[in-house]
């Protein structure tokens, strides 16, 4: 039986693919979008969505730092008790690049960038 290696690693390499993880940054013009950015940043980015909606509202507990470090700041260590409940906006914002592009959708929480989707190719829009 004769044996292919090339063939085996392509079709290798094309499982890990299909089985990666999903995007966590796109890129908008010469700027990368990514998650943890702030909705301001994430508009002096990519400019305004195409559309975006209030989708609702959740409760998240909120870490607080207690400890600030020497030269200013606060330190990155959090303590179990110290955190409490607070409501947060869920914001959604579609982007879409056009019909040779995938459309992004954004999801925000309190204002932050918590997860960022391709929603399929975009569509010419109408001028």
């Amino acid at each position: 039986m004769r044996s292919y290696p090339a063939l085996s690693i392509a079709t290798l390499c094309f499982a890990l693919m299909l089985a990666s993880a999903p995007a966590h940054a796109f890129r908008c013009g010469n700027k990368i979008v990514t998650e943890d950015m702030h909705e301001a940043q994430v508009r002096a980015a990519c400019g305004a969505p195409t559309t975006a909606r209030i989708i609702g509202s959740a409760v998240r507990n909120v870490n607080v730092p207690i400890r600030r470090i020497p030269g200013g700041g606060w330190t990155q260590q959090y303590y179990s008790g110290y955190a409490y409940a607070q409501e947060v906006i869920i914001t959604e914002y579609i982007y879409n690049f056009g019909p040779r592009k995938f459309m992004r959708r954004l999801l925000f929480e309190g204002g932050v960038l918590v997860s960022i989707e391709s929603v399929g190719y975009g569509y010419k829009e109408d001028d």
